[in-house]
């Protein structure tokens, strides 16, 4: 200490006090709930992201971003602690992940032994929806220091939803209703707001503010303004090649194919899940208008993906529990300070795993533990070499005993095993079918693949 002290007298300079110390950067952490890839900086024609969108002129986007685990409570008890769900033996929507894991440091913890102050908005740890909007759910008390359940009139309206597969929940069904109130008056909108106001209070200290929004998840909902600007007449299903006998039985989990809705109301669920984007999207976008307006934005990390994402009639098939790319395959946007390579996109193989290792790489804080790979490399350079494979998984039931199927994506291959390929197996060249349509699976040209996909997904952190 006094060297250093004679060092900055030398160079005339004054020493730094603790107040004066470059502050580590905040933290914005944006869930978004069954958000696929439908937006404008993923190359969507029609939905309409103009907020996500400017994000990502700022940020890195990560074009082969994938969940561990197409379902909810697996997919985020994985993201927020940094696990595997092979680690966390969550695989359903039942069980709190301190059940197996009881002394897991989550992220927002992981922050919180660092100083920051951490507080959460709407849903980020799993709790259903509708039924749960208002309230904790299965939220994880130690990781926060503040939280706010946001519920809107979109709850209270929960009568006037349309349910196309009227035997299924309508957390879980074809489900969607217009809107009749303001945006303010929605609970993503009312997490909003609440969103900003802790901004406001938390600008002067050190903070990590998770808000997790609602939206698309269904039913999907949103003020009409956002219906109608997807004109029914402009939205089509995508029009298949006969395919599905090709596939293993563990691979589809909708028969018949739409749950034999009808193609015109199925345009119907897909307007409704635009507009819920849309809408979602003006949301965010105050958020963000919030941290630039409190001069938050420039030391201040932004992290917005889907938790996992949500077929829309491929396949036949709709929402999560699948291993297609559709199902598989999120949304990843990081940006602010640290992220060198601005309004680039990355075609790596990529985990929301990953997302804990990172922010805490880019923070300054050791995240011993994690299982997954900081993607600051990828920040810096998002071409980069990277050799990393991306795993996914879902659990399926036989004869009432359950077993796995996992799936491992490179840049060019897919390739899936059910029940360690005792029920299936698929593989899919994205260089040449990239809707999955052709499994090359029993192929025998395609056998050396084979081989070298399984070695890939036996080693998932390799």
């Amino acid at each position: 200490m006094r060297l250093r002290w004679l060092l900055v007298c030398a160079l005339g300079l004054a020493p730094l006090s603790p107040a004066q110390s470059p502050r580590r950067p905040n933290v914005l952490f944006i869930a978004c709930d069954d958000l696929n890839n439908a937006l404008g900086c993923y190359g969507h024609p029609l939905v309409k992201s103009p907020n996500v969108d400017r994000l990502a002129e700022r940020g890195v986007r990560f074009d082969r971003a994938y969940c561990q685990y197409p379902l909810c409570n697996p997919s985020r008890s994985s993201f927020m602690s940094g696990r595997r769900p092979d680690t966390t033996k969550i695989y359903e929507n039942a069980t709190n992940f301190r059940k197996n894991l009881p002394d897991v440091l989550t992220m927002p913890q992981l922050f919180q032994r660092a100083g920051y102050f951490t507080a959460r908005v709407g849903k980020i740890f799993h709790y259903g929806v509708p039924n749960q909007i208002g309230t904790s759910g299965m939220d994880d008390p130690p990781s926060w220091n503040r939280f706010f359940n946001p519920r809107g009139r979109d709850k209270d309206d929960e009568g006037r939803v349309i349910n196309l597969t009227p035997d299924r929940q309508i957390g879980g069904a074809l489900s969607f209703f217009v809107g009749q109130g303001t945006d303010e008056e929605e609970t993503d909108g009312r997490g909003a707001t609440e969103a900003i106001r802790l901004l406001e209070e938390l600008k002067d200290r050190p903070f990590f503010l998770a808000v997790g929004f609602y939206r698309p998840h269904v039913p999907a909902t949103a003020p009409k303004k956002y219906f109608d600007m997807y004109p029914l007449d402009r939205i089509r299903l995508a029009k298949e090649p006969a395919h599905i006998s090709s596939m293993p039985e563990a691979a589809l989990t909708v028969r018949p194919p739409h749950y034999g809705v009808p193609e015109d109301k199925v345009r119907e669920m897909i307007q409704a899940y635009y507009a819920s984007i849309t809408f979602m999207d003006t949301q965010v976008g105050r958020v963000l208008d919030a941290l630039e307006r409190l001069k938050l934005a420039d030391n201040t990390l932004v992290v917005l993906f889907g938790d996992h994402a949500s077929l829309l009639g491929e396949h036949g098939q709709w929402q999560k529990m699948s291993l297609f790319e559709e199902s598989a395959r999120v949304p990843l946007i990081i940006a602010g300070p640290g992220v060198r390579a601005r309004g680039r996109s990355s075609p790596r193989t990529v985990e929301l795993l990953d997302m804990y290792p990172t922010l805490a790489d880019l923070c300054g804080i050791e995240s011993a533990g994690a299982e997954g790979q900081s993607l600051r490399p990828l920040l810096e350079d998002p071409k980069r070499a990277w050799t990393r494979p991306a795993i996914t998984q879902v659990q399926r039931r036989a004869g009432g005993q359950p077993f796995m199927g996992r799936s491992v994506r490179t840049e060019r291959w897919r390739y899936t095993e059910w029940d360690e390929g005792r029920q299936g197996a698929e593989l899919y060249d994205h260089d040449a079918d990239p809707h999955e349509y052709r499994n090359l699976a029993a192929d025998p040209k395609h056998a050396k693949t084979v081989e070298t996909m399984k070695r890939l997904l036996a080693r998932p952190n390799s």
